[in-house]
């Protein structure tokens, strides 16, 4: 089997209004959704969802990475040998990882139909056969932040996620109400995104605790690996690294600086599927506990970290990938349902998922397919 040509497009899609962290504000999610072809009639799809503020790669950087660099060096070989074309990939191009996960999990995806398969198949699962999802809330008033904590609780959601990191007084009211508004038993998780200096991580943390907090997402710069271990040091709830994890490197640094407890892993900022499930093994030989997922993402990129989550059995549930719940609408034909706060795993070959080419072509940029 042989790729013969890889279409790439840069999409634009409307969110279910504003969402808000201490990164930026945001009312679309942009895209990009890539096609790989093959000469047996084969096709796999893969998808990033870059984040402004977040991510090391803009979504116009990974079509650049992919039509001039990547792309070029995929032609005419075969798909199914994954840890070889990753290999070549990383020859060609330092980082560009959400450029190189997209390519990887359309190889998954013609992989997995070729043997008539879930992804997860080829990845050693399913051990799951429901993934349970987080509820997420941005930054807005408290008394919307309550309100909306409710919603996610009526609907069957057991976890909470919350954006902090803008107004300390704020954020304590907001997870005061939402504490109030919430069962005891649902938990509630925080995210700073790198808001603070480790003298007000400190301050915050401390102050947050009193609503029982489980853990509180990078709370400073993803490069202060000493302030994330200063804050550890001097508060009880446990830490997680997220925008410092994007290599194996990367763990190992956190382990010998002891900076978290936690780890959060991306099949988008860590390079695929392969290269994922391997850094959760690692975290967890270095005694941290990993939890996967992301909050913006369409529905392709959504189903590659549910087969992923369906084959591990040492990450954290609830998963935090979220993005469609966020979206308005996305590109394939049968979006992801979501029930009492899970998803099913999929029992479709594959990743599950086929283009809508009437919402494809609504949504797209100007930016030409590349062909054969």
């Amino acid at each position: 089997m042989k790729i013969t040509h890889i279409d790439v497009y840069l999409l634009n899609i409307p969110l279910r209004g504003t969402f808000i962290t201490s990164q930026s504000a945001r009312t679309h999610q942009r895209s990009v959704v890539i096609q790989v072809h093959t000469e047996t009639g084969l096709t796999g799809l893969g998808n990033v969802d870059p984040s402004p503020g977040y991510s090391d790669e803009t979504p116009e950087e990974v079509v650049s990475c992919l039509k001039d660099t990547l792309i070029p060096a995929m032609l005419h070989k075969d798909p199914r040998e994954i840890v070889l074309r990753l290999a070549e990939m990383d020859q060609q191009v330092k980082g560009c990882y959400h450029a190189k996960a997209a390519l990887e999990m359309a190889f998954y995806d013609i992989s997995a139909k070729k043997i008539n398969a879930p992804v997860y198949r080829l990845l050693g699962g399913p051990v799951y056969s429901k993934i349970p999802l987080i509820g997420w809330i941005g930054q807005k008033s408290p008394e919307e932040s309550a309100e909306e904590a409710a919603q996610w609780a009526s609907r069957g959601f057991r976890t909470i996620k919350i954006k902090v990191g803008k107004d300390l007084e704020e954020d304590s009211e907001r997870i005061r109400l939402i504490r109030q508004a919430l069962p005891a038993d649902i938990q509630i998780r925080i995210d700073a995104n790198e808001a603070y200096t480790p003298e007000l991580a400190i301050e915050a943390i401390r102050e947050f605790s009193r609503y029982n907090i489980l853990y509180c997402e990078q709370p400073v710069a993803r490069d202060d690996w000493e302030g994330m271990a200063q804050v550890k040091k001097a508060v009880s709830v446990p830490l997680m690294a997220d925008e410092g994890i994007v290599t194996p490197e990367d763990i190992l640094l956190v382990a010998e600086k002891r900076g978290a407890d936690i780890i959060k892993v991306k099949v988008m900022k860590n390079g695929g599927l392969y290269k994922t499930s391997r850094m959760i093994w690692l975290a967890g030989i270095l005694g941290l506990k990993c939890v996967l997922g992301h909050g913006f993402s369409l529905n392709i990129n959504a189903l590659s970290e549910i087969h992923l989550a369906a084959s591990l059995a040492n990450i954290l549930f609830p998963i935090e990938t979220t993005g469609m719940l966020k979206i308005q609408d996305d590109v394939v034909s049968h979006p992801i349902r979501v029930e009492n706060g899970c998803v099913e795993v999929p029992k479709a070959v594959g990743l599950g998922a086929t283009l809508d080419q009437e919402k494809l072509s609504r949504f797209q940029l100007p930016t030409n397919p590349l062909g054969p």
